[in-house]
């Protein structure tokens, strides 16, 4: 019976398994040069099925790679020339700043919006329209200020998306180095993430404010809550309330943090 087997794979070319089978030679037209017999030879033998040489990634893929890591190894001053200078995306086309940041490079608290608006991408700051008004209010309630070293404010993307939409996922992800960096720089015992857009790309994953509130979750080993964005309460007058519920859990949560710090062993 093996032996019947095993003439009927050789019949049909499928023996031996371990071996590849031999090219057959294609027949060319009268003075056909050797190359364009390799070139077809090399086609056919990757039609029948030939192991494949491997496949480089695609060389978008590796520059992608290269710039991340790039950004990943600057210190403050080449970050935010980078910054200054990029074009990765369509949203330089019209941008009249880019707001990279403000506050201190140390600072123990970090606060992360979505993007600038129209004041932010004239001044070149975050937060200074109406929305950055009531932030410096919210801050000053839990004792906290902009300008203090303390305190560090930034935005998932650097400039403004047009007519103050929310980013879109390609223009995060191109800015996203920016931002992973400045917090490995600054380094913060706690980050609070100022809105959904600000959720949803520091956790990497979707989910709803309500589902994400009252919680401290985590941003790479970094303790992080959220809150909503301040541009958001401007509209919705009654989830104030529920914002500074957030603050007073950030507070607590923040005191917990340093306590283990100053904890003896």
């Amino acid at each position: 019976m093996s032996s019947r087997r095993d003439e009927m794979l050789t019949e049909m070319g499928l023996t031996p398994l371990w071996r590849l089978r031999e090219r057959a030679s294609i027949p060319l037209a009268a003075g056909a040069t050797d190359d364009t017999r390799a070139a077809l030879e090399a086609a056919a033998s990757e039609k029948a099925g030939s192991i494949p040489k491997a496949v480089a990634a695609p060389p978008a893929l590796r520059a992608g790679d290269e710039r991340r890591a790039a950004i990943m190894r600057m210190d403050w001053t080449a970050l935010k020339q980078a910054v200054g200078a990029c074009v990765d995306c369509a949203l330089h086309a019209k941008r009249n700043k880019t707001v990279f940041g403000v506050g201190g490079e140390n600072a123990d608290w970090m606060f992360v919006g979505e993007g600038p608006g129209a004041d932010e991408d004239a001044q070149g700051e975050p937060f200074v329209g109406q929305a950055g008004k009531l932030l410096d209010n919210m801050l000053a309630a839990i004792k906290l200020d902009r300008t203090e070293k303390n305190v560090y404010i930034c935005n998932v993307v650097k400039c403004r998306p047009p007519g103050n939409r929310n980013p879109e996922a390609e223009e995060a992800l191109k800015c996203e180095p920016y931002l992973h960096r400045q917090i490995e720089l600054v380094k913060p015992r706690l980050i609070v993430a100022l809105g959904r857009v600000a959720a949803l790309n520091l956790l990497a994953r979707e989910a709803s404010i309500a589902s994400l509130r009252g919680r401290v979750l985590e941003y790479r080993g970094t303790p992080l809550i959220v809150t909503y964005h301040p541009a958001y309460l401007l509209r919705n007058l009654t989830d104030k309330a529920k914002a500074w519920e957030d603050l007073c859990f950030a507070v607590r949560t923040m005191a917990h943090l340093q306590s283990q710090v100053s904890a003896p062993i």
